[in-house]
């Protein structure tokens, strides 16, 4: 008896059943960790220095190239340099 692709999905049986299953998990996984991904990654909130992390530091940097340079005097140096050790 000759068999067409009815009913039984064309002879796969349940092993059809279990991977069309594993693949829509597949799928829909990397659909999630693809989103996650793009929202952890796209930018967000990497403009504002972490507080009181790498971008004070950077800053008292700065403040001491400028005072080296001579762009600023001691006293504005050093209301400066407080006001940036205080945040």
């Amino acid at each position: 008896m000759m068999r067409g692709y009815g009913w039984d999905g064309g002879g796969w049986g349940w092993a059809g059943w279990l991977f069309m299953a594993m693949m829509m998990v597949i799928f829909w996984g990397a659909v999630i960790a693809a989103v996650i991904a793009f929202v952890r990654y796209s930018g967000h909130g990497r403009n504002e220095p972490p507080p009181g992390g790498e971008g004070n530091d950077q800053a008292l940097r700065i403040l001491d190239e400028r005072f080296a340079r001579g762009d600023i005097d001691a006293e504005e140096y050093a209301q400066r340099r407080d006001l940036l050790r205080a945040r």
